[in-house]
């Protein structure tokens, strides 16, 4: 299960309430940071612009290919460890505006994930050190440290024993 936290609203939908939980001028200024960064082709100027106006914790050598979509309302709630890639056009969430509710939840992302194109990370997830996420994932729940997960919905295809028992096979193999 996602690791959030659950705001009640009463009347409209939990949207329309989106200025009582986050100031307008972050949401512009956090917007136009995300929108920069996302074109730009320099590694470090990205996580430089995540690190001081965004407040997020980045690790060193980290990349955020081209196209990362930051979670623009809460980019502080994102925890990216180091010598991780983020893939192109990946989503990562750390709010969900529903019906009746909003919540808010932290997503850490370990020490030298590798996270596909095209994936989407949800609110209150933790991703472990080591772990590969195929591209077009919907991660929806926590990933093991060393797991190997892919799909909509998310599933573990190889273990991090199964994943090291293959590695091995391989580099038998090759010899």
């Amino acid at each position: 299960m996602r690791n959030t936290t659950r705001y009640p609203v009463e009347g409209a939908n939990s949207l329309w309430h989106v200025y009582k939980t986050v100031p307008f001028w972050k949401v512009v200024k956090n917007f136009v940071v995300i929108q920069v960064a996302r074109y730009t082709p320099f590694l470090s100027m990205k996580s430089w612009l995540y690190r001081k106006l965004l407040k997020m914790d980045v690790g060193r050598h980290t990349s955020f290919a081209l196209m990362v979509m930051l979670d623009i309302m809460f980019p502080e709630k994102i925890k990216v460890g180091r010598n991780t890639v983020i893939g192109y056009n990946t989503t990562i969430l750390a709010h969900e505006y529903l019906i009746t509710e909003y919540r808010l939840g932290d997503v850490m992302i370990g020490d030298e994930v590798m996270i596909g194109a095209n994936s989407t990370i949800l609110p209150g997830v933790t991703i472990g050190d080591g772990a590969i996420v195929s591209a077009g994932t919907l991660v929806h729940k926590d990933v093991p440290s060393g797991a190997f997960v892919g799909g909509n919905p998310m599933k573990i295809i190889y273990t991090k024993e199964e994943m090291q028992a293959r590695n091995q096979k391989e580099l038998q193999l090759h010899k």
